[in-house]
């Protein structure tokens, strides 16, 4: 053995576990989901996909967020009309 390189690593379980458990999207691609949502035009199949990719806690973070920005918006445009 070679003084010069470093000692192999045998593979982990945790590096197992990770390598099959699916990626979880994005937080961009959570809000995207969450804004086709809204708008209530999304194709069912890409809702599919989107529920199998995006982390559940995530949607509904993004989704809370998301009402708060539209209620406080509307009352702005109520108050600045009113």
């Amino acid at each position: 053995m070679n003084p010069m390189t470093p000692p192999a690593f045998p593979a982990t379980a945790a590096m197992d576990e990770d390598a099959t458990r699916p990626a979880h999207g994005s937080l961009l691609q959570t809000v995207k989901a969450v804004a086709w949502a809204f708008l209530g035009i999304r194709k069912n199949s890409a809702g599919q996909q989107d529920m199998g990719r995006l982390n559940p806690f995530a949607v509904i973070a993004v989704a809370l967020v998301a009402v708060a920005l539209f209620v406080g918006g509307l009352m702005a445009l109520v108050h600045w009309i009113v």
